[in-house]
């Protein structure tokens, strides 16, 4: 049963909902990052309409949201079904053209790093598990300067597109962690079926992508409605 800050029936006490599936003995923490530790989706949003429109084809925000998680490359065959793959490409290469220089928009969710950096002061192992290319993600860790707070960092080109768990399994081998030392948290329902896939504990955040009632219908284990939430649960 999914347990919720918000909700009347569950345990109000962060405390007490920390304790429920002992999140503080948990050694490994598992991230998404845009949407859940970084606040991009307006610019993916932004970027995904400039690269249809150059090559003729228009979509919503909400379809745009709808397939943030998934690689790249998949999203857009999800969006523009209609295209060629050669359009495909390029509405690829155009969405990097317009999102890269753009990218320093995108800062950390507050108060996301100090979260980071305290979970590090208590001896966790911190983790990435996102739809972003590497290259992708290797340009904003730089440019975030939190390549330290990463045991390990897994993405779409690696490990298979979301929900797919393999990228799960990737850093638990890594890490050496078994499934029940390791909580995910995401805020894509791609990112909690991932997570259910495995039998592993989840946290949604509905600050991202997708709604708290979409969320909700993916049963995870928790769901918090702001980083401050986040923040107050992972490090009660």
């Amino acid at each position: 049963m999914t347990a919720s800050i918000a909700s009347k029936t569950a345990p109000t006490n962060i405390s007490e909902l920390a304790a429920e599936h002992h999140l503080a003995g948990k050694k490994l923490i598992i991230f998404d990052w845009d949407g859940t530790l970084m606040d991009s989706i307006g610019l993916i949003v932004e970027s995904m309409h400039i690269a249809g429109e150059a090559h003729g084809f228009r979509t919503t925000d909400q379809a745009v949201k709808d397939i943030i998680g998934l690689s790249l490359m998949y999203g857009i065959e999800i969006l523009y079904p209609q295209a060629s793959d050669t359009q495909k490409l390029a509405i690829q290469q155009s969405y990097a053209e317009y999102y890269i220089p753009n990218s320093h928009r995108t800062p950390f969710f507050a108060p996301i790093e100090n979260m980071l950096l305290t979970l590090k002061q208590q001896d966790k192992q911190l983790a990435v598990a996102t739809g972003k290319k590497r290259r992708g993600l290797d340009r904003v860790l730089d440019g975030s300067d939190s390549h330290h707070y990463f045991a390990i960092t897994r993405c779409a080109d690696e490990s298979g597109s979301k929900p797919d768990p393999q990228m799960l399994r990737d850093i638990l081998d890594y890490t050496n962690q078994p499934i029940s030392q390791a909580v995910f948290i995401g805020d894509s329902i791609y990112d909690i079926q991932m997570a259910n896939r495995l039998g592993m504990t989840s946290i949604a955040v509905s600050y991202g992508t997708a709604s708290s009632s979409e969320l909700a219908a993916e049963q995870p284990t928790y769901q918090v409605d702001t980083p401050q939430e986040l923040v107050a649960l992972l490090c009660a």
